[in-house]
């Protein structure tokens, strides 16, 4: 019975032909279904054709695949500005990620890591929001206190200033009557040469082309010139600042060099070193303030552990700007980043 079965069956599958070639067809293992036998581990390996390759490792992809299971294909070094993290069968890497313009590098693209970004000092991100551009820090009113300085994530925080608070009224006091001590000695000093000049005016200086008001008196009868004596007394009067925390301390007063008059800033980026490419570079770019911190970031990095406020105040007195000298310098005594030598 068995026999005669097959037999009824193979006359009915010769009698469709075409129905048998279709169910071939169709039964036929293809590309889409694993192969019979082939069970490659894909944390580790990556099915090609019919054999199993190990992943290639971070850092480089797949060029051709290997010719026998078990063994490594080809594998390349991503291109420069690509990456992969991890072992893996790619044939391509992936591309590193750009900073914008109002970022910059907190963490390089190399082979095995995209670039991570970071707001620019001045700006911040909070990471729990859509970060599509940086926000200026605020900064605190008059009649507030920094309580957390601005960083990359963070925003300012203020609080009001307690009115029992003796030590900064009398911070606030000292440095008004310093600043009103050495405007006082300058007038002074320049009123006493011109009012002596004026009575004394002795003809061989006049003969040696100097001109009325060029010289004053010292106390031993003597005279020196003016003008010397004024800047002798701006560089005595003018005091060295101290940084409370290195180069961040710097970076920290960076907004107030926003104080600069418009039609300085070329001049006293020039006398700092920065060459006028540079400068003009930013004009149609950024901001007034963004071109500030910007320039400033760049002298920085140029100086290195050489730069400090000092030499920027400097470079204010120099160009005859000492009324913002004096504004930046009280401003980084009075939030704290920097402390009159004594």
């Amino acid at each position: 019975m068995y026999v005669s079965g097959l037999r009824h069956l193979y006359e009915r599958m010769t009698k469709f032909p075409l129905l048998v070639l279709i169910l071939i067809r169709l039964l036929r293992p293809t590309g889409a279904f694993p192969r019979p036998g082939l069970d490659c581990d894909y944390d580790l390996e990556y099915q090609s054709g019919s054999i199993c390759c190990l992943n290639c490792p971070a850092g480089t992809r797949k060029a051709s695949p290997c010719t026998r299971s078990g063994q490594e294909g080809k594998c390349e070094e991503c291109d420069d500005g690509t990456y992969i993290e991890h072992r893996n069968g790619l044939s391509q890497c992936f591309k590193c990620t750009q900073c914008r313009s109002d970022e910059e590098i907190a963490r390089p693209c190399t082979h095995v890591q995209d670039a991570r970004c970071q707001c620019k000092p001045g700006r911040f991100c909070a990471p729990e929001q859509a970060c599509e551009v940086c926000k200026k820090c605020s900064r605190c009113e008059k009649d507030e206190e920094i309580v957390r300085n601005c960083t990359s994530t963070t925003n300012t925080e203020c609080k009001k200033k307690q009115l029992g608070s003796a030590s900064a009224n009398a911070l606030t006091i000292g440095l008004s009557l310093f600043s009103v001590f050495i405007i006082g000695a300058i007038i002074f000093a320049v009123w006493r040469c011109l009012r002596t000049e004026s009575v004394r005016n002795p003809p061989d200086r006049r003969k040696a082309g100097k001109h009325d008001g060029d010289y004053c008196p010292t106390d031993d009868g003597e005279t020196q010139s003016c003008l010397n004596l004024s800047r002798t007394l701006e560089d005595v009067e003018f005091p060295t600042l101290v940084a409370v925390n290195g180069e961040e301390s710097l970076r920290k007063c960076f907004e107030y060099f926003e104080e600069i008059d418009y039609n300085h800033y070329k001049r006293f980026f020039r006398h700092l070193g920065i060459v006028n490419n540079v400068i003009t570079s930013k004009d149609d770019l950024l901001p007034y303030e963004d071109r500030i911190h910007d320039l400033l970031t760049i002298w920085v990095e140029k100086e290195g552990r050489e730069a400090t406020l000092n030499d920027l105040l400097r470079a204010l007195l120099d160009l005859n700007q000492r009324r913002t000298a004096e504004t930046v310098k009280e401003k980084a005594v009075l939030n704290g980043h920097y402390s009159v030598e004594r």
